[in-house]
């Protein structure tokens, strides 16, 4: 199931593409002279041009941009890394550039031009995507090793509600099932195969009581139960699709797996504590974006980077 362990998952990656509403003007490019090594982490280098373009993306975010908090962030971000590779829980390629796309629409901008706008101002294409991949895989890794233990408690709950004039809030649960068109990693050529297959199978989802007898009169078809899912947990990439869907299933899209869609077994509007809390940490979720309070801290994520860190060897020559 997807639900608890992509929440903060969901909230961080949608914060990767609220930090960069600033991107509606080009800014004048930066010439970097020859790159020297910085830092080294675990035998990783981060260089002074590793280091420029941080300052330059922490400056489009107007934050405090000198040498040292970009050398910080970089050396943070390379441990991530580095773990989310060891434990091979990364994003993929597709999701990130789908989240790239995504950003880009939502400032009103096609790709090209966002693309455009990042390298005049520095950043860099590739920089603003090796930052949306951890934003997005970190909270996963997260949530995997300690699950999700970071629940508001009841005087959080009804103290929130007293601001809500005692009303506690509804949101949208989904009953989910996943269809999977595999492609094997050696196959990538029949993508467009799988995806004729995948949408031709959508008008005939027998419902997701039967969705396992019905893959199985397919060729390399799994199913898999996603179980309740409230739409503050939806993850990125699948939001969207949810909301637009017609009748039980979503459009298809490629992944690292395959083809997949999405069965809507059912949806209806909750109440309950949970749903309370999942609204209240989106409503927090929109004010740090927005920048009038600071992103709520992940007490598990804190305490994982600290384990990575005492565990590392970090040079600075």
């Amino acid at each position: 199931m997807i639900g608890a362990r992509k929440t903060v998952t969901t909230m961080l990656a949608g914060m990767a593409f609220a930090l960069l509403t600033s991107l509606v003007v080009p800014q004048t490019g930066t010439a970097f002279a020859a790159s020297e090594v910085r830092v080294v982490v675990n035998g990783t280098a981060i260089t002074s041009g590793d280091v420029a373009k941080r300052q330059a993306f922490l400056r489009l975010q107007h934050q405090k941009a000198d040498a040292k908090s970009a050398e910080d962030q970089l050396v943070e971000q390379t441990l991530k890394q580095q773990e989310i590779s060891r434990v091979r829980m990364s994003v993929s390629k597709d999701d990130v550039d789908a989240s790239f796309a995504r950003f880009a629409t939502g400032n009103k901008l096609t790709t090209a031009q966002m693309t455009q706008i990042l390298e005049q101002a520095g950043v860099g294409v590739a920089h603003f995507k090796a930052f949306i991949a951890v934003q997005m895989s970190w909270p996963r890794l997260v949530n995997a090793r300690y699950g999700n233990s970071s629940k508001m408690s009841n005087a959080d709950l009804v103290a929130r509600m007293m601001q809500n004039n005692k009303q506690k809030p509804e949101t949208t649960e989904y009953i989910l099932q996943q269809m999977i068109f595999v492609v094997p990693a050696n196959k990538k050529g029949i993508v467009g195969k799988r995806k004729g297959e995948a949408e031709a199978s959508r008008s005939k989802y027998p419902g997701c009581d039967q969705a396992k007898v019905f893959a199985a009169t397919m060729r390399d078809v799994s199913v898999r139960d996603l179980g309740r899912i409230l739409a503050p947990e939806l993850p990125p990439e699948w939001k969207p699709l949810i909301e637009q869907a017609k009748g039980n299933t979503t459009a298809t899209r490629v992944t690292d797996k395959g083809v997949e869609y999405l069965a809507i077994c059912s949806q209806r509007q909750v109440s309950d504590d949970q749903a309370a809390e999942m609204v209240f940490r989106e409503e927090d979720l929109d004010k740090a974006k927005s920048g009038k309070e600071a992103p709520p801290e992940n007490a598990n994520a804190t305490k994982y980077l600290e384990e990575l860190r005492k565990k590392a060897q970090i040079l600075r020559p």
